[in-house]
């Protein structure tokens, strides 16, 4: 990841929990190759070449390719959730709130657009018990975000005829931005995080 993306993103990149500093140069390297070739396409020869490591070097901290692509899908999803947890149980109206939680999730999908992509579009090439914990994680991240967009009907604040519908257009268009986001764009994440707020807002029918 690129000195770009980090002050693009305005935070330190996730990897901190990550020890050694072998371990987390190998995550680093990861995330690149698999956000650049796709899972499937890299090797562990390659991961382990952008780290500055023999092949062999990768399997005393990771038993295998996959046990990376968890591990990265774990923590990225643990840091969304965080994120959005953080905003749904914040204070404020609805309309804050989830103001709040898109500006966020999308400044973190911009800033941190490489770690995202493959965090939010790699999910597939787990097997199926890791799969299985991921999909449990990004449940939380919608309950989170849905029972922002409940308590703004139930207060009169939000005209939403359809929830679950709703939540689910609400995280596709945040989670979309790892996907064309560019450090070099019209926008910084701050810029879209608050376009987005915005857009979503009307998404909802948010009362002035």
């Amino acid at each position: 990841m690129s000195t770009a993306e980090e002050t693009a993103g305005g935070e330190m990149q996730p990897w901190a929990e990550v020890t050694p500093d072998a371990a987390r140069r190998l995550l680093v390297a990861a995330v690149e190759a698999f956000a650049e070739r796709g899972y499937h396409a890299t090797t562990t020869r390659d991961i382990a070449g952008r780290a500055g490591m023999s092949p062999a070097a990768l399997y005393i901290h990771y038993k295998t390719k996959e046990e990376l692509l968890h591990r990265i899908s774990r923590i990225g999803h643990d840091k969304a959730l965080d994120i959005v947890r953080g905003a749904a149980q914040g204070g404020g109206s609805a309309a804050e709130r989830l103001t709040d939680a898109v500006r966020s999730f999308v400044r973190w999908h911009a800033g941190q657009h490489t770690t995202a992509r493959v965090v939010q579009y790699e999910l597939e090439a787990l097997g199926t018990e890791a799969r299985a914990e991921i999909v449990a994680l990004r449940r939380q991240t919608d309950a989170a975000v849905r029972g922002i967009i409940e308590d703004g009907v139930a207060a009169g604040d939000f005209d939403v005829p359809d929830v679950p519908g709703t939540t689910l257009a609400v995280l596709s268009l945040c989670i979309d931005v790892a996907r064309w986001f560019n450090v070099n764009g019209p926008r910084t994440p701050d810029e879209v995080g608050t376009l987005y707020a915005d857009l979503v807002l009307r998404m909802v029918g948010a009362k002035e």
